[in-house]
């Protein structure tokens, strides 16, 4: 499977936390993979490293999206975006095997597949405010 396909699991499964109880989260991940016919056990794996290491740094993420985000906080945001900001940003600043503009370009193709009419462009947006602020 290739990386895109990957990193759209991850984001699926980054989704759930925005509309179940974290208490069921344990079960909604689990049937998440039993489902999962197409990935192979490595591919499983990496999938769940990578959203636990996503939902590890929430906190982070979310401070550095509200800090940049001009007028828009983590709590109006819709989820699509909000999730895809957080795996975007996790990857930019965390995962070293990601080059930062495939991780912006990442989120936008997601962002037009899984989002609304302006969503790719405000994940640009606030993904391009952040890189350069890094640099």
């Amino acid at each position: 499977m290739v990386r895109s396909k990957l990193r759209e699991h991850i984001f699926k499964m980054l989704f759930q936390i925005e509309v179940n109880d974290a208490a069921d989260m344990s079960e909604h991940l689990k049937y998440y993979f039993e489902t999962l016919d197409d990935a192979s056990d490595k591919e499983k794996e990496y999938i769940q490293k990578k959203y636990e290491a996503v939902v590890s740094r929430i906190p982070e993420i979310d401070a550095l999206i509200n800090k940049t985000a001009t007028g828009w906080k983590t709590s109006r945001m819709g989820k699509v975006d909000l999730t895809l900001l957080r795996l975007a940003v996790y990857e930019m600043k965390w995962d070293e095997d990601v080059p930062e503009g495939v991780a912006i370009n990442e989120a936008v193709e997601l962002a037009k597949r899984f989002g609304g009419d302006s969503s790719s462009s405000f994940v640009n947006g606030v993904l391009g405010k952040i890189a350069k602020q890094e640099s």
